[in-house]
């Protein structure tokens, strides 16, 4: 609606475009296992950065860590490449990844820090989560995990508990307006159960007891390129462009039982809009807006001041 031929359009117009409440995205995207075994996890992570800038947020707003570099793997026959399917069409590592934080650099604490902001004093802004009260934030993560833990690089866990108090720190210090949160592990579900603070809405691929199962196994290279999961939330997220109005609802149809064979759960009791009112590209997309006010600024005072310095 561009309709401001009076004063109630605008009103409405603004109220509108401002539905969703937030001025900015970000997006943290984490894979947390090692070795070549693993080389579906971080096709898993790619492939939804792949996805985010595509839709518009870009790198400065991206945090990616990969807890292993599977292009320059040297069991990879094809260097320099990951690809998320068998017909090795797409490659998802691309020549603009920006990777934040590499290898053994990906670990609990550095995750943490990320998203409460404990970062110290030197860490570049590019390894920073710099949200603040107006921002949505996705949080994808994917790896080996169990009922109430994520592994990171088969050495360490976080805790579902740790994680929500992680979250909750976040709403304390404002720095989200809405989150989005996503994970693809086994027993992937137990990680949200603990969340308790407001605004945050969670997906997972997996309930407490099941597994989540890999998918398009790759003979050449001996292993799976991504998981049931994330390759269907893939395919889903191909059709959307920046203007979509496709909902969270239909997210959450994504990978019935019969295509991931665990049954993805959803969590939504801690967020206050209606899922069907928030947009993909609320989460998936970043936003380019525009604040609009009825009042009158007066810019002559300040200048008149800088003039008498």
């Amino acid at each position: 609606c561009f309709s401001f031929s009076h004063q109630g359009t605008s009103h409405i117009c603004a109220g509108q475009f401002f539905s969703s409440g937030h001025t900015n995205n970000w997006a943290v995207l984490v894979c947390t296992s090692r070795f070549w075994f693993n080389y579906r996890h971080v096709a898993n992570t790619l492939s939804v950065y792949r996805s985010v800038k595509r839709l518009g947020i870009p790198d400065s707003h991206i945090v990616l860590m990969l807890a292993d570099d599977m292009a320059c793997n040297h069991r990879n026959p094809k260097p320099a490449t990951v690809f998320s399917h068998k017909n090795m069409e797409l490659n998802v590592y691309g020549d603009d990844v920006e990777v934040d934080y590499r290898g053994y650099e990906v670990t609990v604490e550095n995750f943490l820090r990320v998203l409460t902001g404990r970062l110290p004093p030197s860490t570049p802004r590019s390894k920073r989560l710099l949200s603040d009260d107006r921002s949505n934030i996705l949080i994808y993560l994917t790896g080996h995990g169990g009922n109430g833990f994520l592994k990171f690089q088969d050495s360490e866990e976080i805790s579902n508990v740790e994680l929500a108090d992680a979250f909750e720190q976040m709403w304390q210090k404002r720095r989200y307006n809405e989150l989005l949160f996503i994970i693809d592990t086994c027993q992937g579900a137990s990680m949200y159960e603990r969340f308790y603070s407001p605004n945050i809405m969670a997906l997972a691929s997996s309930q407490v007891g099941e597994d989540s199962l890999s998918h398009q196994p790759d003979l050449a290279i001996g292993v799976h390129l991504m998981d049931r999961y994330t390759f269907y939330m893939l395919e889903f997220l191909e059709d959307i462009h920046p203007a979509s109005k496709t909902n969270m609802n239909d997210l959450f149809k994504v990978c019935p039982k019969s295509q991931c064979v665990s049954t993805p759960g959803h969590r939504t009791d801690l967020f206050l809009r209606d899922p069907g009112s928030v947009l993909i590209t609320d989460f998936f997309g970043s936003v380019r807006k525009v604040e609009l006010t009825m009042d009158a600024i007066n810019l002559t005072d300040p200048i008149k001041q800088m003039e008498e310095k």
